[in-house]
């Protein structure tokens, strides 16, 4: 687990080159952002030849026009981790998005059934209160799920809302109450850099790098498609949301750049939200010798020999 930027994908293919002789592993992605086609040059995919050496499980498994949930990542997670189990391999987890995490370990807490009337109710609202309005309500209701979702995701904002006012519940207090958890021992690492200004580098040079790679001609192909819009949660991807504004000629470039960062920044600090309060994790900065150290934890806690 761990930021964006931080490194997951190296380690990752480190610790499985480096576990080859003794267990196999292969890895299931994590991630909000890959499982979609065409979603490439802005996620920081890991490339075909990456994925050729190491596959990735659970990477452009759905088209951009749909929709991706937490119950269906956890769904095709499990069935994912019980055939590398049957194959006698053990599935190495890689990715920043926690919900997705927590659903697989916890389970899923039951969440009330949409309400086609609610929702034009709290679509009123939005038309009426904005994003910052909304925002602020449910701060005001729910402080802990406005903490983790940010004011310019109003489907996820007004979700958490329809929660609340459907249930009498704040969403949050449903996050803890989670039934069916994953039943396997389970070994937790955090990958990052121990200063948050460096992470906030890297952030600056991997979107810069994105940009050269061809970032903007990525999304121009998307909105050429004729059939995908902003607000689908496969063009609310950070980035995506900002480049898609600079090309329809709603943001200059260099406010397309500042705005992009600025939202990556927010989503570094939204998991880290969620990691520091995530039980038994071993953190692995920089300094440690991230891959020493993660393959002598899972020398002791798998019963690897050395």
């Amino acid at each position: 687990m761990g930021p964006t930027a931080s490194g997951k994908t190296d380690l990752a293919v480190a610790v499985v080159d480096a576990l080859a002789p003794m267990l196999p592993c292969e890895i299931v992605s994590v991630d909000s952002a890959l499982v979609y086609r065409g979603l490439d040059i802005g996620t920081a995919k890991p490339s075909p030849a990456l994925r050729a050496r190491y596959p990735h499980r659970l990477v452009d498994i759905c088209d951009p026009a749909e929709a991706y949930s937490a119950a269906r990542f956890r769904a095709d997670a499990l069935a994912a981790i019980a055939q590398i189990r049957a194959r006698g391999a053990l599935p190495l987890l890689v990715g920043g998005t926690m919900l997705y995490f927590r659903a697989l370990l916890r389970g899923l807490s039951p969440l009330p059934e949409a309400d086609p009337a609610l929702r034009e109710r709290l679509a009123r609202e939005a038309t009426a209160r904005g994003p910052a309005g909304m925002h602020g309500w449910l701060a005001d209701v729910d402080p802990a799920a406005a903490a983790r979702i940010h004011p310019n995701d109003p489907q996820r904002v007004q979700r958490a809302l329809e929660v609340y006012l459907a249930s009498g519940r704040p969403m949050s207090s449903l996050w803890q109450v989670g039934d069916g958890g994953l039943d396997l021992p389970t070994v937790k690492l955090v990958r990052s850099p121990r200063e948050r200004a460096v992470l906030h580098r890297r952030i600056e040079t991997r979107f810069d790098a994105m940009l050269a790679a061809g970032f903007l001609d990525e999304v121009r192909g998307l909105m050429r498609r004729g059939d995908l819009a902003p607000e689908l949660p496969a063009m609310r991807a950070v980035g995506y949301r900002q480049a898609w504004a600079h090309l329809a000629g709603a943001l200059d470039a260099a406010a397309m750049r500042a705005r992009a960062l600025a939202a990556t920044r927010q989503l570094a600090k939204r998991q880290y939200t969620w990691l520091r309060s995530e039980p038994d994790c071993t953190w692995l900065w920089d300094e440690v010798a991230p891959l020493a150290e993660a393959l002598a934890i899972l020398r002791r806690r798998v019963g690897l020999g050395a």
